[in-house]
This record gives structure tokens, sequence and C-alpha cells, in this order.
């Protein structure tokens, strides 16, 4: 009988170490599954701030020609203001900012390079707009807003264009693609000079 209870004794106690490591096991395994869970929480989270997209930031117009977003890369104390203010104060960092003004103000009438006249229709707190006059390339009564934002410290620009009435080139289907496919990239361009010259902002 002695020798039965003391083999039971021994099933008794490596069945209880066996559950205490089991359940050690279970515990890390869940601490294992628990921490993805907290990272895509907080990506969540993140998620649901304001994101650099702006989809606020501008109104939506029935015959807008495009809209394009652009990354200006992480400036944490530099408002969008400043950024915008760089820009209108130093114009010459427009990549083609012909025979304007170094500061431009609203109302100023200048020939951007090849002898596209623009005027400056409106500078905002954080957005600067122009439109085009007669003798533009792309026609007459075309409006071009860049509008400045941040996000998490992460400073983005979205460039919108939109027009009075179609023109000759935005009715051609070719001319059409062709100036959208060259704004975008000239817009580029503008971003990553703006993204380097945020610094000094």
């Amino acid at each position: 009988m002695s020798a039965l209870r003391e083999v039971l004794m021994r099933k008794d106690g490596r069945t209880r170490r066996r559950a205490f490591r089991g359940s050690a096991v279970r515990a890390g395994s869940a601490s294992a599954r628990a921490a993805p869970a907290g990272l895509l929480v907080a990506a969540l989270l993140l998620a649901a701030l304001p994101s650099p997209s702006y989809a606020g930031a501008q109104p939506t117009i029935p015959d807008q020609l495009y809209r394009y977003g652009y990354s200006l890369g992480f400036h944490p104390f530099t408002s969008p203001h400043d950024v915008r203010g760089q820009l209108t104060d130093n114009f010459w960092l427009f990549p083609v900012s012909g025979d304007c003004p170094a500061v431009i103000r609203p109302a100023d009438e200048c020939e951007l390079l090849g002898g596209n006249p623009v005027r400056v229709e409106a500078i905002g707190y954080d957005s600067l707009q122009i439109a085009t006059l007669p003798g533009h390339d792309l026609g007459e009564g075309l409006h071009i807003r860049f509008t400045f934002a941040r996000s998490l410290g992460l400073h983005c620009l979205v460039v919108s264009a939109w027009q009075n009435r179609p023109t000759r080139c935005t009715e051609g289907t070719l001319c059409s693609a062709a100036s959208r496919a060259g704004a975008w990239a000239l817009w580029r361009v503008l971003s990553e000079t703006l993204t380097m010259s945020a610094y000094a902002a």
C-alpha cells in the first residue's frame, strides 16, 4: 500500500509539474499573440488620425481637371503656414516662376516661364491659388490651388486644378492628357524643392 501510495504521489506530482509547465507555455503563447494584437490596435489608432491626404482640404469641384498629392517629408516644427509663406515670399522656388516677382501678393499678374500669364487669385493661411489669363498655353480661366497640410509632423502638398469652361486644350484628348501628365511632373519638382527648403522655413 505504501509503495502504491508513493507511486500515486509521484504521478500526482509529475502531473502537477506538467500542468504548471503547460500553463506557462500557454501564458507565453498568449503574450506572443497579445503583442501583434497591440501593434494592430496602435496601427488602427494611427489610421484614425487625420491623414496627409486631406480629404477635406478642398471643395469638390464638378469640372476639376486634376488633384495630386505629394509628400513634403517630416517637419514637426514647421507649420503649413510657414511652408506656404516660404513659397509666396520666395517665389523663385516655383519651378516656372518666369518673370514673376520674388514676393507675390493677391491680384498680382505676371508671366510664368514661356510667357504664360497668370494672376494670383488668393493667398490663404495655408494655400495659394492662381488663375491663367488670356494667352496662356492651356487657355484662360484655369484655376490652380496649392494647399499645404501637416499630420503627425508629415507635410503634404495637394494641387488641384479646375476650369471655368473647357478650353481648346482641355477639350482635346491628347492635349488634356499631356497637360495633366506635365502638371504632375511639374508639381512633383515643386514638392521636392519645398521638401528641402521647408527645413529653413
